[in-house]
């Protein structure tokens, strides 16, 4: 009989149910660590593109959480943060701080290399048609920025799916958790670990799929009438812009 033979292959079926809610439960604790995160890492890249002493504040924030494993990072936040803030974290709740810690230091140095990369040109032209430099940032440089964003965003968000299968060390009944209890009364090793890691692979590959199509969806135009009808409102919106500086250009 062929080693291969003696692997039950039939596990990863009748556990099927099992993986498929450790799997929702690492994608759950990613999602809403990687909105956190963003949001985190826009303030904190807008921070190291100020100036001192607010730049070296963001500095040593982002280079500090970029160094630590999030194995350490969730023992910190479970058994440490919660006993300094006198607040009982669940265990979703420590791995979404957790990897908001970690990754909102990654997504700033992303946003601020997206940032850096919009030509000047395009705020000097916003304030120069009145618009006030919120305005500008919100409506003209961060969808830019946003656009270039996306892959690496996408990237940020398969890597914390992956570090979910650290924080079993706090309970999480994430994939490996779910791999780990099977193992010890089925005593299949190969197989359940094998079928982890198919999983994870699994995910990065849809997880990917549905980057791109946002990536697309923001900068290819879309087709049909709802292309019409925003075409239609930005030429009025050019044509407006145009009167207004012709108003202006006869006045002087």
């Amino acid at each position: 009989m062929l080693p291969f033979a003696t692997y039950d292959w039939s596990l990863v079926w009748d556990e099927r149910s099992l993986l498929w809610h450790g799997l929702l439960t690492a994608l759950e604790c990613s999602f809403f660590a990687l909105i956190l995160s963003t949001v985190i890492g826009l303030f904190l890249a807008l921070a190291r593109m100020n100036r001192p002493p607010v730049s070296w504040l963001a500095g040593f924030y982002i280079n500090f959480f970029r160094g630590v494993p999030a194995l350490v990072s969730v023992l910190w936040v479970y058994f440490g943060l919660s006993l300094l803030l006198g607040i009982n974290f669940s265990v979703l709740q420590a791995g979404i701080i957790a990897l908001t810690l970690l990754y909102s230091a990654f997504i700033a140095e992303i946003y601020r290399a997206a940032l850096q990369s919009i030509p000047r040109g395009q705020r000097e032209a916003g304030l120069a048609l009145g618009m006030r430099p919120s305005r500008v940032f919100l409506r003209v440089v961060l969808p830019q920025a946003t656009k270039i964003a996306i892959p690496n965003l996408g990237s940020m968000f398969i890597g914390m799916v992956k570090d979910t299968s650290t924080f079993t060390v706090i309970g999480m009944v994430e994939i490996v958790r779910v791999t780990q209890d099977t193992e010890a009364s089925a005593f299949q090793p190969f197989v359940l670990y094998t079928a982890a890691a198919g999983v994870y692979v699994v995910a990065a590959f849809v997880l990917d799929f549905v980057f791109r199509l946002v990536e697309k969806a923001l900068t290819t135009p879309p087709s049909g009438g709802l292309s019409s009808l925003l075409r239609r409102r930005r030429q009025a919106r050019v044509e407006l812009v145009m009167q207004r500086v012709e108003a202006l250009s006869g006045r002087t």
